[in-house]
């Protein structure tokens, strides 16, 4: 299987990547619903609660309590994954990233084409005046960090009750809709609306890779049921 993914790679112009938390786990980033991951962990509240849209405006103090402590992975490095997929970007094979995460780690890596998904850590505006933070104003502020203007600073990451943006869903379901080959990895495919993006991909080289199963099996060309750190360790490039 993995000679085949080895094969599919060196032959294709036009490779576009979708990635879930699994590609950042081995940085160790927890994955929310693995068995060590945030959901069994516990809290006065679960976790999908305090990311909530609703949380944040009624129960902010907790909130960034908990996005600091949890959410904030700043020390994670680039693992190969990252490493790889930002050297077939450089090699004009890899044409975007499509990722579902927000730690950063693809552009640290050195990818360019990044579509963010759910947002990223390491931007921040003010929901008053919209004047954009780093990360560093979250660390360093006591409790609710507050803008200039007086205004609250939100995270610029999707909380549940929140909509994807419009314009980096446009241009993913761009991407999907013209790649050879569509690489989808380290994610059991259960979040939508970002899932259901699969759907638009109109070629016949989908490719799989997840430790466990996933709703998506029977429609992919190839299915590797490994660590996706693994398989990208042993392509040669």
């Amino acid at each position: 299987m993995k000679s085949k993914f080895q094969e599919l790679i060196s032959k294709s112009e036009n490779i576009v990547f979708f990635g879930g938390a699994g590609v950042s786990t081995e940085s160790g980033i927890p994955d929310f619903r693995s068995v060590d991951g945030l959901y069994n962990q516990k809290y006065d509240y679960p976790p999908e609660i305090i990311l909530s849209h609703r949380f944040f405006v009624n129960n902010i103090d907790n909130f960034y309590d908990f996005y600091r402590d949890k959410m904030l992975c700043l020390d994670a490095k680039p693992n190969t994954t990252h490493i790889k997929l930002a050297k077939l970007e450089k090699m004009g094979k890899l044409k975007a990233i499509i990722t579902q995460n927000i730690d950063g780690l693809h552009q640290i890596a050195g990818s360019k084409n990044v579509l963010e998904l759910h947002g990223s850590v390491h931007r921040n505006y003010c929901t008053k005046c919209n004047k954009f933070y780093n990360v560093e104003t979250i660390i360093n502020s006591n409790k609710v960090p507050e803008c200039d203007c007086g205004g609250i600073i939100k995270p610029d990451v999707v909380l549940y009750d929140e909509v994807l943006n419009s314009d980096v869903l446009e241009k993913s379901v761009k991407y999907i809709e013209n790649a050879d080959v569509l690489i989808v990895g380290g994610t059991s495919l259960v979040v939508y609306p970002a899932a259901g993006l699969l759907n638009y991909y109109r070629g016949n080289k989908l490719v799989l890779i997840n430790k466990s199963i996933t709703s998506m099996d029977k429609k992919a060309n190839l299915v590797i049921n490994d660590s996706i750190g693994k398989v990208f360790e042993e392509l040669q490039l």
